[in-house]
């Protein structure tokens, strides 16, 4: 018999006042019997409603059903049909506005888990010590995947299991692109992309890191060496600045910089060789999951007050509702309807202030969402010993700069059709590198999509 409980069950999680002084995983998981409970609160629908918010189009309700019969293997079979990064995906993918945003529980309450059932699953399958893939039989055909993010390991792992020498190349030391550099220990432990890392090498794919397509080895190189075609999913790395006084001061840090230094490097252990200031005070700018993730870093950090400076209202805020919640838990300090003018320093070139103006919201602008406009004679300043910009990124032109005839918009994102076929004959593109900053589960289905592109094209020449 269904549960028909409004209220989803609660994730259980460390302590705000110890978590935010360790980068330990926040959020712990399902016990067996939370999944159980919360699996029953499924109606298992027969039109599916919540699969038309999955970019991957997994049968949501077959694996909740697998999981109420107590069989996770079999709901874990039923999620890896489509999806190559459950643990992943079940732990930083914005369900609230995707499949849980068309679930029928939601008109009346809470929807199911669906991305806390999905960590679930692949936690209990990753905790039996499953067997390393098997290499599938060889077809003879060769594909480079430029960048290891999300979009790149899907399309390589999907090419892959059709038999496809596939090669990765990486440009940072390490595998996993955004999913190791751009997101924090304790949202995303890195030994679950690490093990999914390992599960591509069983399946064959070589990786090959400290690669910068444009510089190390072009694209049209890597055309001259025999492959057949080339998935580029070299992402959003190029942080955007707001071009006001002062932002080239000391202290001031893009959230990239801030959290590759943190994440990638370890700047956080005892010891580490990588240099990160310990600020006092820090003022984070911008309102997504990457000021939450910068702003909750720095804390970590040993910060006394950390302020998310954001200049629409909480209800337009980008960033996802658990990660903000998570937030305010961890004692992080909202100053809404607030946009800075001028970052202020010392004599010694070093931050010490942040000259802001409040904010009221006018008519919505081309996003939708309310347009923030000054208001005049309201400026303050906020003490800070150090800026944290994070307001967005885009590709980097280094790809488009070295490859001729590859056809970019005017932000520098690839042109693309819908299944990543670029302006190049043999030449895809997937990922944040096409749509901008965006999701991992639209970097995976993107991926997904290209990799089945990619097979017919090889398979038709």
């Amino acid at each position: 018999m269904p549960n028909m409980s409004l209220k989803k069950n609660d994730m259980p999680s460390q302590d705000p006042n110890v978590r935010n002084h360790n980068f330990e995983e926040v959020t712990l998981g399902y016990t067996e019997a939370l999944a159980l409970d919360e699996a029953q609160r499924c109606l298992n629908c027969k039109n599916k409603p919540c699969t038309q918010g999955y970019p991957v189009h997994i049968d949501i309700p077959g694996f909740i059903a697998e999981i109420a019969k107590g069989d996770f293997e079999g709901a874990y079979g039923v999620i890896t049909q489509q999806s190559s990064l459950p643990a992943i995906c079940g732990r930083v993918c914005p369900q609230e506005s995707q499949c849980e945003k068309y679930c029928v529980r939601a008109i009346k309450g809470d929807p199911v888990g669906v991305g806390r059932l999905e960590r679930f699953v692949a936690d209990v399958h990753n905790a039996s010590n499953p067997p390393a893939p098997e290499k599938p039989q060889p077809n003879g055909h060769k594909v480079a995947v430029v960048g290891s993010g999300p979009a790149g390991l899907t399309c390589a792992g999907d090419l892959a299991k059709k038999g496809y020498a596939v090669t990765i190349f990486e440009a940072l030391h390490l595998a996993g692109g955004v999913l190791v550099y751009g997101i924090p220990e304790f949202r995303l432990p890195k030994k679950i992309v690490q093990q999914e890392i390992n599960n591509l090498k069983a399946l064959g794919v070589e990786l090959q890191t400290n690669m910068v397509i444009g510089k190390t080895i072009s694209v049209d190189e890597l055309i001259e060496q025999g492959f057949e075609a080339i998935c580029i999913g070299t992402g959003a790395g190029l942080p955007r600045f707001m071009g006001i006084p002062g932002e080239n001061l000391k202290g001031v840090y893009s959230a990239n910089e801030f959290l590759t230094r943190v994440n990638l490097m370890k700047a956080y252990r005892d010891g580490s060789s990588t240099p990160i200031q310990h600020a006092k005070k820090v003022v984070v700018v911008g309102g997504g999951n990457v000021a939450m993730d910068a702003a909750r870093s720095a804390k970590r950090l040993g910060a006394d007050e950390v302020t998310i400076v954001y200049r629409r209202s909480e209800e337009e805020l980008p960033a996802r509702k658990e990660e903000v919640e998570h937030a305010k838990e961890e004692g992080i300090i909202f100053h809404l309807l607030t946009n800075p003018c001028q970052v202020l320093g010392n004599e010694e070139g070093f931050v010490s202030g942040i000259e802001c103006l409040e904010m009221t919201l006018g008519e919505p602008d081309e996003s939708g969402r309310r347009r923030p406009v000054e208001k005049a004679g309201s400026e303050f300043v906020i003490d800070t010993d150090c800026v944290i910009i994070a307001i967005g990124t885009s590709p980097n032109p280094l790809i488009k700069s070295t490859t001729e005839g590859l056809e970019t918009e005017r932000h520098g994102c690839i042109v693309t059709d819908e299944v990543g076929k670029t302006s190049r004959e043999g030449i895809y593109a997937v990922g944040d590198a096409v749509t901008g900053a965006a999701t991992v589960i639209l970097a995976m289905g993107a991926g997904k999509t290209a990799a089945a592109a990619i097979d017919e094209y090889i398979q038709n020449n």
